[in-house]
């Protein structure tokens, strides 16, 4: 298993999600990406979209102005 971090920080919704659903077509199942964000509203829009779409949403940790986000991909 790897993991891939994507550095959204100053991208606005819905730049940290786009960049999610590119980087995963980049990744093999079982593979994770770490979204770092300063919008907010990723906290909400991705584990909605991560749930929608069947993949694993890890944890999601507030850190020093921004949020880390770990998905992982299922299919």
């Amino acid at each position: 298993m790897t993991t891939t971090t994507i550095d959204a920080r100053g991208s606005y919704c819905p730049g940290p999600l786009l960049e999610l659903i590119a980087g995963l077509k980049l990744i093999e199942i079982g593979d994770e990406i770490e979204v770092w964000s300063s919008d907010m509203g990723s906290v909400k829009d991705i584990p909605e979209w991560v749930a929608k779409v069947g993949h694993e949403m890890g944890e999601t940790v507030e850190q020093d102005g921004y949020w880390s986000l770990r998905i992982r991909k299922s299919k």
